[in-house]
């Protein structure tokens, strides 16, 4: 995919991929033949990752059920 259509997949402005790209924090991508491409797996994992470090979608990171953990912890 192209930066635009990148972009478009992962619903974020076309500068942002290209800051992502520069400070090396956006999904995977590498040059062909001159232009900047992403490929779909790329983008899928990055978002996948993006998943897995949020706390509403990862119980884990959660610090509402870490304080509960931690006071059920305490009772014991």
């Amino acid at each position: 995919m192209t930066t635009k259509q990148a972009a478009a997949y992962l619903g974020v402005a076309i500068p942002t991929m290209r800051s992502w790209r520069h400070r090396r924090r956006g999904p995977k991508s590498f040059r062909m033949e001159g232009h900047v491409v992403y490929r779909r797996a790329a983008l899928d994992a990055f978002l996948d990752a993006c998943e897995a470090a949020d706390s509403r979608s990862n119980p884990e990171l959660d610090p509402l059920n870490q304080a509960r953990q931690a006071i059920a912890g305490a009772v014991r």
